[in-house]
């Protein structure tokens, strides 16, 4: 099983895909909670390449902890809006 891994930045500081193994640019933002542990409000992310979105969204999905998944810039750009 490929959990992600939790490298947050590339060599030239883009962040990258938490896919285990994968250091390509990060493009889309999963986030999730887990309800047995988490408040309903609270959100985990992981990141996730164009080629790794599936997978990840799979893995959270199936457990019932994906809540959302939206492009990076747009996560990053509602994050400095508040």
């Amino acid at each position: 099983m490929n959990l992600p891994d939790v490298s947050a930045e590339s060599a030239t500081d883009a962040p990258v895909c938490s896919a285990k193994g994968c250091r390509a640019d990060a493009v889309w933002v999963l986030a999730w909670n887990n309800p047995k542990l988490h408040t309903p409000e609270r959100r985990k992310t992981w990141l996730a390449c164009e080629e790794h979105r599936e997978h990840l969204s799979s893995f959270l999905g199936v457990r019932g902890f994906l809540k959302d998944v939206v492009p990076l810039e747009r996560w990053e750009s509602s994050a400095t809006d508040r």
